[in-house]
């Protein structure tokens, strides 16, 4: 027999050796493949025992991978919100698979075509996900915004302000403010509109003790929940705080000039416990009014074109802040 020579540019192979580990061996029925060292125990077994073993060996096998698999994921997930964001969505897909396979062999389909449905659903690529990014702080950081820039808003902006034939009058902010306000509150700006300024007292510690410290015991009693017909008059005070907060109501210090709406008031109930929960007390009058922004926003959103255009009580101009501090409430 010839022998083949050797080809002088074909370097020797200096490699190791193989050394011959426990191969797994395939089962005789082509199944999945199985160690040496328990293999010949496997197939002296009768047929359908052979097949019971194998089942629950590579049964096993898979628990102990799956296991180990499943713990170290686990251990990521601690530290990496990726990861745990990963196995809930795992868990759920295969919730989803599980109850679409009961559901399918309980409706009547055999066994092995819903097994199969099912393997081609969880054969199906996942969405693409796209990766965030994380700030130094390990935080996720916040996805940029697509829109216009805020200096392209500005020059946008700027340029709807020298547009002449524009003929949009209402305030931006206003349909914002709608999304922010209770039935009965806009029925206090309705009164305030119509009605004009309206009373409040404070009541304070009076006497000659009084005179050098005052405290107060009850502020802002008014009539002017009952008189909107607000639905829910013990929520008036967070009302009014709302409407305060939005810029359309302002507290002044001062009294109406007309003095008979005060009488009204401090014959209320709420008022006169107050006064007598101390041996003296003093009513200071306040009043309510609204803003230029709260009457424009009236006129704008509340009522008709025809009745914006009449003529509504006048309301005092709050004063301008002191040190560009807000306005404090009374």
């Amino acid at each position: 027999m010839a022998v083949e020579p050797l080809d002088p540019y074909d370097p020797p192979d200096d490699r190791a050796p193989e050394i011959e580990h426990d191969k797994p061996r395939r089962t005789p029925q082509g199944g999945p493949h199985l160690p040496d060292s328990i293999a010949p125990a496997v197939e002296a077994l009768p047929g359908l025992a052979r097949v019971a073993a194998s089942a629950w060996w590579h049964t096993t096998e898979w628990g102990v991978k799956t296991s180990a698999k499943a713990g170290l994921r686990l251990a990521r997930a601690v530290t990496d919100p990726a990861e745990a964001s990963a196995i809930a969505r795992d868990a759920t897909e295969a919730a989803s698979v599980i109850g679409g396979l009961a559901r399918s062999v309980s409706s009547g389909m055999p066994l092995g075509k819903a097994l199969v449905t099912a393997g081609e659903w969880l054969a199906e690529p996942p969405d693409e996900v796209v990766p965030s990014t994380a700030s130094a702080s390990g935080h996720a950081a916040e996805p940029r915004p697509t829109g216009p820039s805020l200096r392209e808003r500005g020059a946008e902006l700027l340029e709807r302000s020298r547009d002449v034939w524009n003929t949009d009058q209402a305030h931006p902010a206003h349909e914002r403010i709608l999304d922010e306000l209770a039935p009965d509150e806009a029925r206090i700006l309705l009164l305030l509109l119509e009605g004009g300024p309206q009373p409040s007292v404070d009541v304070r510690t009076g006497g000659p003790i009084g005179m050098v410290s005052s405290q107060l015991i009850a502020p802002g009693l008014s009539m002017i929940g009952a008189r909107a017909g607000c639905r829910y008059l013990d929520q008036v005070p967070s009302y009014l705080n709302n409407l305060f907060r939005l810029g359309l109501v302002w507290f002044s210090r001062e009294a109406l000039r007309d003095p008979m709406p005060y009488q009204v008031v401090e014959a209320q109930p709420d008022v006169l416990a107050a006064v007598h929960s101390v041996k003296f007390a003093k009513v200071v009058r306040r009043s309510i009014h609204l803003t230029p922004f709260g009457e424009d926003f009236c006129r704008k959103v509340l009522v008709d074109e025809q009745v914006a255009t009449e003529t509504f009580p006048e309301h005092a101009t709050p004063p301008a802040p002191e040190s560009g501090e807000p306005p404090q409430e009374p």
